[in-house]
């Protein structure tokens, strides 16, 4: 195991991060901590930032300010080091074209080295979500990409994972199985998940804290049940609610 951070380091934090392309400002003085073995939701309308922020949290982007941390150390400078103990699934899936998603398992399998990564783990994962090994990677649906990329992330069975709306192009039934069989399953095994989603009522299910942005800021970022039982409503009218999403819209 990668030696980032100390056994007891917080697995990911922010430290008033703000983020602004040119004069725009996307996001202001974002702080929040996610505790190990936590699921931790950011929710947002569409816009909101999230994406952005995940790529600051995997050292793709630096922030105008503040500081993004993974197990105590800054994501922007020790990113490659930090990668080892974190697996990542973008918004927008990305692979060779021309691949097979087993030339893609492959690929990665001889990257990483067979003593850090599991070839059967990742194509087993691939199987049961569905997704053909024989066609290229260009012609599987974009929600076929995601499970490819999702299997690939939790390849070196890593200590945190980062999600960037893991299930958007999924149908019902791989949706279900990201989020009971795999983000549950990591859960119970220990392993701290972030994941920014769409999908409110499933999310529900199974988040233990959830962080809620608009217009730039953090106006939520507390314990899920403990928010409920104050608007003794269910998430999605929460979120309705702060946000000021159309009731049965996407957020």
């Amino acid at each position: 195991m990668s030696d980032s951070g100390g056994p007891g380091a917080v697995p990911l934090s922010c430290e008033r991060l703000s983020i602004r392309y040119g004069r725009r400002r996307v996001l202001e003085d974002v702080s929040f901590t996610v505790a190990p073995g936590c699921v931790y939701a950011l929710l947002g309308r569409n816009g909101a930032g999230k994406s952005s922020l995940v790529r600051c949290l995997v050292g793709q982007q630096r922030p105008a300010a503040g500081r993004p941390r993974l197990f105590g150390r800054d994501a922007w400078d020790d990113r490659a080091r930090l990668m080892a103990r974190v697996g990542f699934v973008p918004e927008e899936p990305d692979a060779p074209p021309e691949l097979t998603a087993e030339r893609v398992l492959r690929l990665t399998a001889r990257l990483h080295g067979e003593s850090r990564w599991s070839l059967a783990r990742t194509r087993d994962c691939v199987i049961r979500f569905g997704v053909p090994l024989d066609i290229p990677f260009a012609r599987l649906s974009k929600g076929q990409k995601g499970a490819v990329m999702l299997a690939l992330a939790l390849g070196h069975a890593p200590d945190l994972l980062i999600l960037d709306d893991p299930t958007l192009g999924l149908d019902v039934v791989a949706r279900d199985a990201v989020f009971r069989e795999v983000i549950g399953a990591l859960a119970d095994r220990g392993t701290t998940v972030f994941v920014t989603t769409h999908d409110l009522a499933a999310i529900e299910g199974i988040a233990d804290r959830v962080g809620i942005l608009r217009d730039g800021r953090l106006v939520v970022d507390e314990p899920l049940e403990s928010l409920k039982d104050h608007y003794a409503a269910p998430l999605e009218q929460i979120f309705t609610t702060l946000t000021g999403a159309a009731a049965g819209g996407q957020p």
